[in-house]
C-alpha cells in the first residue's frame, strides 16, 4: 500500500535529540518485520561523528528526518561527498545517499531523495549513489533486493518496497552485491580435495589459523596479502599495518582465531580468509543499546548463547598464486577445523562442525573471479543487494559498474 501525504516537516538533525529520531525512523519502519535486527545505536551515530569518522578530513555529511502532518516520523535520509569515493562518474564528481527509510509512500520518498540531490548539486556532484555508507564498503552499503532475511552485522535491511521506491524516483542499478551461503557441514567439490592435495605435497607450502596471542604478526601478513591482491581493484587502496592491527584488536574480543586461516610459501603470506561469528546472533538481544549494562549482557550472551554461523569477511590470494589451486589448498586446511574434516591416506571425511551455516560478505557481481571462487564452494546466492545511482543529467548516458578481468 502505498500513503499519500497531505504535508510533510523535513528537519536536518542537528540536536542530540533529533538524531535519536533517527535512530528511530529505522526501528518504526521494521517493527513488525521477525527478521529484523535493530542495528547498535552507536554504529549508526559513530558514521555523523568528526571525531570517530576519518571520512570527514575528505567529505561532509548531513542528515534529515521526515515527519508527515501529525509529526509522526515517515522518513530519513543523509547525504555525503567524499573526494576519494572512487566509483566517479563519467559527468563529474559523484555523491552519496545512505541510511535511507521511508513508509511505503512515493511522495514521501522523492521528498527525501529531492532534499538529497539539492544539497549535493550545490556541492558539485552530478550524481548520487545509494544507499551507500559515508565510510568504508564494509558495512551499510546497498539496497536488499533479495533474500530478506536477518541481517549480519552492520549490514543494511530495508523493506521489499524500497527497490520501487528507488526506481520509480529515476534510480538505476550501478552494481549489484551478492551474498553466498552454504551449509558447514556440506562436503566440497571433489576439485578442491584434487587440489588440496597437489598443493600439499608442496613443502614450501603451509597453513595456520590466526592465534590472538600473536595479533601483530598476522595483522602484517595481512595488510601483505591485501595490499598485493586487491590494491588498486575495484577502487580498492592499499591498507596500512597499523589499521590492521586496530581492526584485529577491536575484533579480538568476538574473534574465534580457529576460523582465520592464512597460507605461506616459504614463510612468505600468500593468502588469507578471514571469518567471524556471526554477530548479530549475540546484538539482537540488545535491541541497539550498547552501553556499560548491555556490554555485560552481550558478554553474558555471548557465553550463554553459540553462535551457530560463520562470516566471510575476506578471501584472497596474492596475484602469482592465482589459478594454481591455492584456494582450494587454503579452503581445505581451514576444513580441517571449521569442517572438522580429517584426511588419512588421500580420504576427506567430514566430522561434526560446531557451526551450522556460513555466509560471505557480499562480493560484486562486477568482480567474476570471486564470484567463481563463490560458486565453486557449492553455495547459493542468499541474498541481492544493490548499490544504485542516479544522474542528475538525466540525458546522458548510464553506464554500470566496469567489470574487472
Amino acid at each position: 500500500m502505498n500513503f499519500y501525504i497531505c504535508s510533510m516537516q523535513l528537519i536536518e538533525v542537528s540536536t542530540p535529540a533529533l538524531a535519536k529520531d533517527f535512530l528511530k525512523v529505522n526501528i518504526l519502519v521494521n517493527r513488525n518485520d521477525p527478521n529484523y535486527i535493530r542495528p547498535l545505536d552507536k554504529d549508526v551515530n559513530e558514521v555523523f561523528d568528526k571525531k570517530k569518522n576519518k571520512t570527514y578530513r575528505q567529505g561532509e555529511a548531513i542528515r534529515w528526518i521526515l515527519k508527515d502532518d501529525q509529526g509522526n516520523l515517515i522518513g530519513r535520509i543523509a547525504a555525503f561527498t567524499n573526494k576519494k569515493y572512487k566509483n566517479k562518474g563519467d559527468t563529474g564528481p559523484v555523491g552519496g545517499m545512505g541510511f535511507f527509510d521511508c513508509i511505503n509512500s512515493q511522495e514521501a520518498a522523492d521528498k527525501l531523495f529531492d532534499t538529497a540531490k539539492a544539497w549535493l548539486l550545490a556541492k558539485g556532484m552530478t550524481a548520487m549513489d545509494g544507499p551507500i555508507n559515508f565510510g568504508e564498503r564494509d558495512r551499510w552499503w546497498g539496497l536488499v533486493v533479495e533474500g530478506f532475511h536477518p541481517p549480519l552485522y552492520a549490514m543494511n535491511y530495508n523493506q521489499p518496497y524500497y527497490q520501487a521506491l528507488l526506481e520509480n524516483y529515476g534510480f538505476r542499478g550501478y552494481f549489484d552485491q551478492l551474498c553466498f551461503a552454504m551449509k558447514v557441514g556440506q562436503r566440497m567439490q571433489e576439485k578442491f580435495y584434487r587440489r588440496h592435495a597437489a598443493c600439499a605435497a608442496d613443502p614450501a607450502l603451509r597453513a595456520e589459523h590466526m592465534r590472538k596471542s600473536d595479533l601483530p604478526k598476522y595483522a602484517r601478513d595481512f595488510a601483505t596479502v591485501y595490499n598485493r591482491a586487491w590494491a588498486g581493484h575495484g577502487g580498492m587502496k592499499k591498507i596500512e599495518e597499523k589499521v590492521v592491527i586496530k581492526m584485529f584488536e577491536t575484533m579480538k574480543p568476538v574473534m574465534d582465531e580457529r576460523i582465520n586461516w592464512f597460507v605461506y610459501h616459504n614463510d612468505e603470506p600468500v593468502g588469507a580468509w578471514i571469518n567471524l561469528p556471526d554477530l548479530n546472533q549475540w546484538f539482537k538481544h540488545l535491541n541497539g543499546d550498547f552501553g556499560l549494562l548491555s556490554k555485560l549482557k552481550f558478554l553474558w550472551v555471548k557465553k550463554t548463547k553459540k553462535a551457530d554461523k560463520m562470516v566471510g569477511l575476506v578471501f584472497g590470494i596474492v596475484p602469482e598464486w592465482q589459478g594454481k589451486g591455492l584456494d582450494s589448498y587454503m579452503i581445505v586446511e581451514g576444513a580441517r577445523v571449521i569442517q572438522d574434516l580429517s584426511i588419512k591416506d588421500g580420504v576427506y571425511t567430514l566430522g561434526n562442525p560446531e557451526y551450522q551455516d556460513y555466509e560471505m560478505q557480499w562480493i560484486g557481481a562486477f568482480n567474476p573471479k570471486m564470484v567463481n571462487v563463490a560458486e565453486n564452494l557449492g553455495t547459493y546466492r542468499n541474498r541481492v543487494l544493490t548499490t544504485y545511482r542516479y544522474q542528475f543529467d538525466r540525458e546522458a548516458e548510464f553506464k554500470p559498474h566496469p567489470i574487472l578481468h
